[in-house]
């Protein structure tokens, strides 16, 4: 049996009731188990109280959101807001966001798996403890094409809050000699499921500070079955040389839809620098750096110097600058076997078949199944951004029993967003721009 992959006739129960729900059009979707299942449709486009999720940190920030729980996606967010004090109205972040995949190739090229479309990721999900969601609350979801309908109930979404420690500091050194300093507050929104022997905590960290992380979390077991290579790929697992258990990569995807100050016509632009060796009298090496508006779909790769944003097209904060969010990356290993993974960054034009970076089963006969193929020159009006995070996963001693979690993720950071650090406190909240010193 490959890794994690515990039951094939589950797999093919599932399976037969999402196609039989495809071939009558639906697109199965659900929220907390109290919800009927026809109010449920009209309950999350309204996002009713039992869909809704409010959270004031200490800092003052609020962000505001709707859920739901698609059948295949597992855990979307929608309509996310961000409201720092100060802000008189929240500002719109995001349509939607959710991940677009997690796909699993091993080096020995005998498997390979698309976890959220092939592998019923979304049914795997897992009842939480009140440990693990601690000080928080833990939210009741109906898993839609449960493999049994008698427990379809799951209590696997948590939403707490946590300390990220600093958010800054500074010693006014200059004028007062004042500490300033403040530890930061996350907002968390996270499920786990299982898929055979691994299992993903999926985590979205909301800070007070407009920063939005976005991590999978994998953890579980190694599959005992899978100790069986011998074509000198593998790791060896306990004593000797006995046991070797086959490497593999995670690729995980997420699909962004942004809806800055409420306007789907995001634009993108790139920002790329070049440094040139001193001149002249210079004392050292010059940076200049060039913006390059991104007006058609991108398949964009980092490189050192390299980033994107997101450009609201309609609002300013009050410096009278466009508000943006900067796409920071994390570390990821780049996985070259596949078109669709071998690039970092996608942006296409929305289309609302495009779910899934690969194995993608929600457009019509014929249509590309992979993101890579969704890249082909059009226009951005409304751009859609998917992000790519590989790992390259090869087993250690450390890894039985249980798995240590293993994150991979990026973020999106507010750049211009608020006139200031939202975060600012009273004292200093006159020091914007150039400023002279106070008598």
């Amino acid at each position: 049996m490959p890794e994690y992959r515990i039951s094939r006739a589950r797999k093919g129960a599932a399976a037969a009731l999402a196609l039989a729900a495809l071939a009558a059009g639906a697109t199965t979707a659900a929220g907390p188990a109290a919800a009927q299942p026809r109010r449920a449709a009209a309950a999350a486009a309204d996002c009713s109280a039992a869909y809704r999720i409010e959270q004031k940190l200490s800092s003052g920030t609020t962000w505001r959101m709707c859920w739901r729980y698609d059948s295949k996606a597992g855990l979307v967010l929608e309509k996310i807001s961000y409201q720092p004090k100060g802000e008189s109205k929240p500002v719109k972040v995001l349509n939607s966001a959710r991940l677009g995949q997690i796909h699993v190739p091993y080096d020995d090229g005998k498997h390979e798996f698309d976890d959220l479309t092939g592998e019923n990721f979304a049914q795997g999900l897992m009842n939480l403890a009140p440990g693990e969601c601690p000080g928080g609350t833990i939210k009741t979801v109906r898993v839609p094409d449960a493999p049994d309908p008698a427990h379809s109930n799951v209590k696997g979404l948590c939403t707490t809050t946590r300390s990220r420690g600093h958010a800054y500091r500074m010693q006014d050194t200059f004028n007062t000699n004042k500490l300033y300093q403040a530890q930061g507050k996350d907002f968390l929104v996270y499920t786990v499921n299982q898929v055979g022997w691994y299992e993903y905590i999926t985590e979205w960290r909301f800070q007070d500070d407009g920063t939005v992380g976005m991590h999978v979390g994998a953890t579980g077991s190694l599959s005992w079955d899978d100790y069986n290579a011998r074509d000198g790929r593998g790791w060896p697992i306990g004593k000797g040389a006995k046991d070797y258990s086959t490497s593999h990569s995670h690729n995980v995807f997420w699909r962004l839809d942004f809806g800055l100050d409420g306007s789907s016509r995001s634009k993108i632009e790139q920002y790329d620098s070049a440094v040139s060796p001193p001149t002249g009298r210079q004392e050292g090496p010059a940076t200049r750096t060039t913006r390059t508006k991104v007006t058609k779909e991108l398949a964009g790769d980092y490189k050192t110097y390299r980033w994107w944003r997101v450009v609201s097209a309609t609002g300013k904060n009050k410096d009278g600058h466009a508000r943006s969010y900067e796409i920071v990356p994390g570390a990821t290993t780049k996985y070259l076997g596949r078109g669709f993974t071998q690039h970092d960054v996608y942006v296409t034009e929305y289309n609302k078949c495009e779910l899934f970076a690969s194995n993608n089963p929600r457009c019509a006969r014929g249509y590309p199944k992979s993101v890579d193929k969704w890249v082909n020159g059009q226009a951005l009006s409304h751009p859609v951004v998917w992000m790519n995070v590989g790992f390259h996963h090869i087993a250690r001693d450390e890894d039985q029993q249980p798995m240590p979690v293993h994150w991979q993720g990026f973020a999106i950071a507010p750049r211009d967003v608020t006139a200031m650090n939202p975060l600012t406190p009273r004292d200093l909240a006159w020091q914007n721009g150039h400023w002279e010193w106070r008598s």
